[in-house]
């Protein structure tokens, strides 16, 4: 008895105590560091799956929708959220002016979540409005436009996003635009043009965060040297372990480190595991074959054979798992690289699709990606920063600029072009 006692009282001491209370520890550190998220596409997903119901459809509980959401108010609860940068996302295909006048819809819907649950929700502009919502037991509304041809080369379009709250611009989505290049897309400029620098002054001085998610290195690179805020990848990854071009390069990271950025961790498969991501560009590439007709002509117009085969493809070559301890690999990668001060999180939730990395499957799973970080020996101060803390500083630094440069005659952006 005495031995096993012994023996008990040894692996106790052996094991760190914080890794015996994951749950208790997330919880403590979330009611005083709001947990915010760098990325959500739920506005765009409620645009797209439910129309004009979108405006008064119930939002408390989608779980058993069809098809699903990641999203919806009793899984926010669930997860701790304290803040969210809604996505405004529309298609870069769009003509700039339906680009402008659906990013005013999708902002009008975000705005819109207050007023039908004002009790769950509260408009945010600033780190000091968050922090606010927050201790009132809220989950702080922010916006974030993806994609700079949203704005349709007007620095005016800009300025009005930011009067109705936006928080801050992805400077390029899945194109190069006519001022930036976009990580898949071929190269237009080397990087950024003078407007696209325009634009990145003007975001500084609208206290309006640079994001660098979508666009090519070249193009971080760009605006890394022009800016006088610091940064944010909204939902990005680390390239060293996922050679996915969207991801951000060690190099890029310490970029960012200096810069004092944050790059928001993405949890899209394709951006956590290079195997799945060699396993979808193959298997893209054999939908495409299977759908492309032969020389001869013979077989064209068969969208059903084309189907089948490409079904039997996929029977054969199963898509590699992702997990989330993958994504707490990307998280530990950037905080070695670029320091603990500079990652977050970004989920991309519903606008994933409909593979997630296991254990992350929804918008109520943030405290367990923190429980793993805790168990590889996380301390409170460290995850306090990834959860909030990080990206709080960020916004707080960027409304100090925005201070600057309003007071500055000299400052770039004053000519309003």
């Amino acid at each position: 008895m005495k031995a096993a006692l012994l023996l008990a009282l040894a692996l106790t001491a052996a094991t760190p105590a914080f890794a015996q209370n994951e749950p208790a520890r997330v919880a403590r550190i979330l009611r005083t560091t709001p947990l915010i998220d760098g990325h959500n596409d739920w506005a765009e997903a409620l645009r797209e799956r439910q129309g004009d119901a979108r405006w008064t459809s119930d939002l408390r509980d989608l779980a058993g929708s069809k098809p699903a959401y990641d999203t919806d108010i009793v899984r926010l609860r669930r997860g701790m959220v304290g803040g969210q940068f809604w996505s405004v996302w529309v298609s870069p295909a769009l003509p700039g002016k339906e680009q402008v006048e659906q990013t005013l819809e999708q902002i009008d819907l975000v705005r819109s979540l207050p007023d039908r649950y004002p009790d769950v929700f509260a408009l945010a502009r600033t780190a000091a409005d968050v922090r606010r919502i927050h201790a009132a037991g809220r989950i702080a509304c922010l916006i974030g436009v993806e994609g700079g041809g949203q704005i349709d080369g007007s620095l005016s379009v800009l300025r009005t996003y930011a009067a109705l709250g936006a928080g801050y611009l992805t400077l390029t989505h899945s194109r190069a635009i006519e001022w930036a290049d976009s990580a898949t897309d071929d190269p237009k400029h080397n990087g950024l043009t003078d407007f696209g620098r325009k634009v990145v002054l003007e975001l500084n001085r609208l206290g309006m965060l640079v994001d660098l998610s979508h666009v090519s290195e070249k193009t971080m690179r760009d605006a890394l040297a022009v800016t006088r805020a610091p940064v944010i990848f909204s939902h990005s990854s680390a390239r060293a372990i996922d050679d996915h071009p969207r991801n951000v390069s060690d190099a890029v990271l310490k970029l960012v480190a200096q810069n004092g950025g944050v790059v928001m961790v993405n949890y899209a498969p394709a951006y956590v595991s290079e195997a799945y991501r060699r396993w979808s560009a193959d298997a893209l590439a054999e939908k495409a074959r299977l759908n492309s007709p032969p020389y001869d002509g013979i077989d064209i117009g068969q969208p059903d054979k084309a189907a089948a085969d490409y079904a039997a493809w996929l029977a054969g070559h199963p898509a590699p798992t992702v997990t989330l301890a993958q994504v707490a690999d990307h998280v530990e990668h950037i905080a070695k690289v670029a320091g603990v001060d500079h990652v977050g999180l970004g989920s991309d939730f519903d606008g994933v699709g409909e593979t997630l990395p296991q254990g992350l499957g929804d918008v109520s799973t943030y405290p367990a990606l923190l429980a793993e970080l805790m168990r590889r020996g996380w301390t409170d101060a460290d995850i306090a920063k990834l959860a909030g803390g990080n990206v709080l500083r960020v916004m707080e630094s960027a409304e100090r600029v925005k201070a600057q440069m309003m007071r500055s005659s000299s400052s770039d952006s004053d000519s309003r072009p």
